[in-house]
């Protein structure tokens, strides 16, 4: 069983063992009494059969005990899934985007990370939503799983109660490249992390707890790098000539691209302009159209060509 790292854990993992040993029961029980009428009424045994019915107490029991089984598993379920549901009114909020084929986290001071931090011992709400399709975000060390829907925002409540790194996971089939979309979460410690938030970094802070007192790079093209990783685009796009979603980085600018329809392209400035801020209407032959529109100012488009410029 994965690790336990959150104060729902211990609860999901109590109704998962109270559901399998249940089950249990019940499928034991079903069997012996099956084995029971094959050995008594086999046919050495019994050879004309003998017809059995209209018995209303047998009827009754076996219609309430498994109605009174569910209806103890459900109950048990939902006292533990209320528990995800509330929490302090003070409490931040982080905002779990799920895309094509990548997870971001925003938070309450506006920073957003490829990957989840968040402090330890202290309450969390998650507000899960999606720019394109139906993700599942799940953390198996917290036993928490949430789907992230198009045009609605769901929620969930977490206290990390373990530090360490922990896998996130999409749980639906979500394209080609579902198998892609991970990340983790880095719980730390509170004091660290009131650290961390007011400074500029969206690096979790390294396994030695300091956190690097630089900026965003000055460089544009390291700029750039770091805009296509915080946005997730190498989910879609390869950077090293590998068939993805999408097309390929490598090789990308002053390509001539046919798109749907049969134009062709040169991949400029104009082009790759118009590819972030109106993908639809630039979709290249062969390629689905699943990308979303992404809101990105001029320096940071200009930070991503000159990434772009130099994968030969």
């Amino acid at each position: 069983m994965f690790p336990s790292a959150s104060n729902l854990a211990s609860g999901v993992d109590r109704v998962f063992l109270y559901i399998v040993a249940l089950s249990a029961a019940v499928l034991l029980g079903i069997t012996v009494v099956m084995v029971t009428f094959v050995i008594r009424y086999s046919r050495r045994r019994r050879p004309v059969a003998e017809q059995i019915e209209g018995n209303r107490w047998l009827e009754v029991v076996w219609t309430a005990i498994p109605t009174v089984l569910f209806l103890s598993m459900f109950y048990y379920g939902w006292i533990v899934w209320k528990e995800g549901r509330g929490g302090p009114a003070d409490a931040p909020a982080v905002t779990v985007t799920a895309r094509q084929f990548a997870w971001s986290f925003t938070y309450p001071g506006g920073k957003t990370t490829p990957e989840l931090v968040l402090p330890l011992g202290r309450p969390v709400r998650l507000d899960v939503k999606s720019v394109d399709m139906v993700h599942g975000f799940f953390v198996p060390a917290f036993r928490v799983k949430v789907d992230a829907v198009p045009g609605r925002t769901n929620y969930t409540w977490v206290t990390p109660t373990s530090p360490g790194v922990f896998d996130v996971e999409c749980t639906v089939i979500c394209g080609p490249s579902h198998s892609y979309m991970l990340s983790k979460v880095h719980v730390i410690d509170a004091a660290l992390y009131d650290a961390w938030a007011a400074s500029p970094m969206t690096e979790p802070p390294g396994p030695d707890g300091v956190i690097a007192a630089k900026g965003p790079p000055a460089d544009p093209v390291a700029r750039g790098k770091a805009l296509v990783d915080e946005k997730g685009c190498t989910g879609c796009h390869s950077d090293d000539g590998s068939e993805l979603v999408g097309p390929t980085f490598k090789g990308l600018w002053g390509r001539t691209e046919t798109l749907e329809g049969g134009k062709k392209v040169l991949v400029d400035e104009k082009y790759v302009t118009l590819s972030i801020r109106k993908p639809s209407d630039q979709i290249v032959k062969g390629y689905p159209d699943a990308m979303p529109e992404q809101e990105l100012g001029e320096a940071e488009i200009q930070d991503m060509i000159a990434w772009l410029k130099t994968l030969k």
